[in-house]
């Protein structure tokens, strides 16, 4: 079988008078020169576009991927500290909740939902600041403004006389605490 001669007015004068295919040609030579001289047929240019493409997007994730996981930590850390508040927040009305529940138990003459007198009053508060101290998690203390601090939570949230104010019940209790006894009546 004889293969006709090479002329200018056969298919492969087509590709080099054609400037779109010749730009194409050119093109595949010089981003994937193997695949271009390997095509098979002269008027075609194979070019592995797929293998392109997975690079690309390989590309594209690897700078993708940090800048997602600086927006999600950037997310967090402005979600964490409100987060952290709400949390504290809530385990310290828990906290003064429970101990002022035991001291209401622990202290004689005193019943909860009832009016607490003065020296009552200091009472109770002492044996919660005390229990507190004894049971409670130092961070959570420090959460609720150390003794002093839960000694006034504590004590705004009894019910007692109107004579009773910080001077008279809040501060005997607090000394009581510190001792570790019961305020004096």
């Amino acid at each position: 079988m004889r293969l006709p001669p090479l002329s200018h007015h056969g298919t492969d004068a087509m590709i080099l008078h054609s400037p779109a295919r010749a730009a194409l040609a050119m093109l595949a030579a010089l981003l994937v020169p193997d695949a271009a001289l390997a095509a098979a047929d002269p008027t075609s240019a194979v070019l592995p576009w797929g293998d392109a493409l997975a690079a690309a997007a390989q590309g594209a994730g690897s700078a993708v991927v940090p800048v997602a996981a600086a927006a999600a930590m950037a997310a967090l850390a402005r979600v964490a500290g409100p987060l952290r508040l709400l949390v504290a927040n809530t385990l310290v009305e828990r906290l003064v909740r429970n101990v002022g529940d035991y001291a209401l138990n622990a202290v004689a003459g005193a019943v909860k939902g009832r009016t607490l007198t003065v020296p009552l009053g200091s009472a109770v508060i002492a044996a919660a600041v005390q229990r507190a101290a004894d049971q409670a998690p130092a961070w959570l203390l420090r959460e609720a403004g150390g003794l002093e601090g839960l000694a006034e939570k504590v004590f705004r949230s009894l019910s007692l006389e109107a004579a009773a104010d910080a001077a008279n019940t809040l501060r005997p209790a607090l000394d009581a605490a510190r001792r570790g006894g019961a305020p004096a009546s």
